[in-house]
């Protein structure tokens, strides 16, 4: 196999197009340049599509999708508040302790990995925490490739309390369909390295007028993660600490990428990509860790094999493919493999990796006949 030759498909990092890595190349310019503030001035109206927002604030921050998280809980919360947060998964965990970390009492609705949050959870949780100030929730949970109903888990929280819900939409937004006005969600977080195509390294929030008003008459102290500050400084096109410049000229490009296919399709060609890695690996004979499609994530699909072990299964997609799939994370670790597609990724890939995975589960011993995942997920496409 080719030495330099990399399928990355994880659920993020993800792969980067060509034009954005050009993008990425352009010299360097200070960071209070004029050419930055323009650029920013620029990207903000054109992020706010992704969140399903036409007047919500969105926020720049160079740090990582955890930042994001964690700028949510130290701007929306005060120290002792009770807060509720739903747990499907490792990422769910992490804002969990994210939370903890930071003095809340905090409750959680949990559910068996790979199973969505029943909204009727939240209702019950509600009810018997009737304190609680804000409602933590992921959307798309990567460490299983759920997809939970954020639109009905907000309806819950809307009409059984005065609760502000917070959403970790990390990889979600740009794959899946994110309503935030509509849904009334008041902050949602997103990260640069899943489906808007660019490396690591920026976080985006889209805050609410009603998420404004708690964090503004928050007295809870914080710094580089004061969101006060981010939107004092959006009103001057600028952000107020050293922006990753170079993500920035990225960004430009990889909203342009998104704006020319159109966001509607975009998300129609994750949901077409999920759909096809899903009947294909269903034909070849391997469960799916989440057993309904409606609750399946876009842009990652989890697999717990039954009769193979997914570490040499990933070893030999590595060695002779060049294609790298994702571990589990946490009790899942060992028991289930997670393929990306996401961002940078079209059905061609999806044929592609299926392809290669029929050879790879005859090698590990798993009995496939050889072409019918990829017969199935072609029968997909066509439909």
């Amino acid at each position: 196999m080719l030495k330099d030759q990399l399928i990355l498909r994880i659920p993020g990092p993800t792969p980067i197009p060509p034009s954005v890595n050009r993008a990425l190349l352009q010299p360097m310019v200070g960071h209070r340049d004029r050419q930055v503030s323009e650029r920013i001035k620029k990207l903000i109206p054109r992020l706010r599509p992704l969140f399903g927002t036409e007047k919500n604030d969105v926020l720049i921050v160079a740090g990582s999708g955890t930042s994001g998280l964690e700028a949510a809980a130290v701007n929306l919360t005060q120290e002792g508040e009770e807060v509720l947060v739903l747990v499907t998964g490792a990422f769910g965990d992490r804002f969990r302790k994210i939370l903890e970390a930071y003095r809340l009492t905090v409750h959680a609705v949990e559910t068996e990995w790979g199973e969505p949050v029943d909204p009727e959870q939240v209702k019950k949780a509600l009810n018997s925490h009737p304190g609680v100030k804000v409602v933590f929730a992921t959307h798309s949970e990567t460490s299983t490739g759920v997809l939970n109903p954020i639109d009905q888990i907000a309806h819950v929280v809307h009409e059984h309390s005065d609760a502000l819900i917070a959403v970790d939409g990390v990889s979600s937004i740009g794959g899946a369909e994110m309503r935030m006005d509509e849904w009334k969600i008041d902050l949602v977080v997103t990260g640069s390295q899943k489906a808007l195509m660019l490396p690591p390294g920026l976080a985006f929030l889209a805050v609410s007028e009603k998420a404004w008003t708690k964090i503004s008459n928050n007295p809870r102290p914080r710094f580089y993660l004061d969101l006060l500050k981010y939107k004092k400084s959006l009103g001057e096109d600028t952000v107020p600490f050293t922006p990753a410049v170079s993500h920035l000229f990225a960004l430009d490009q990889s909203l342009s990428l998104i704006e020319e296919e159109g966001l509607q399709e975009t998300l129609k060609r994750h949901l077409l990509m999920m759909k096809m890695t899903r009947a294909g690996i269903r034909a070849m004979g391997v469960p799916l860790l989440v057993a309904e499609e409606r609750y399946s994530s876009p842009t990652v699909t989890a697999v717990i094999p039954d009769d193979f072990t997914p570490g040499a299964f990933r070893t030999v997609m590595s060695k002779e493919f060049n294609i790298v799939f994702a571990s589990g994370q946490g009790h899942l670790k060992d028991r289930i493999f997670r393929i990306g597609h996401m961002g940078y990724c079209s059905p061609t890939d999806v044929l592609q990796y299926l392809g290669a995975m029929e050879l790879a589960l005859q090698k590990v011993g798993h009995e496939v006949t050889l072409g019918a995942g990829v017969a199935a997920a072609q029968e997909v496409y066509k439909r």
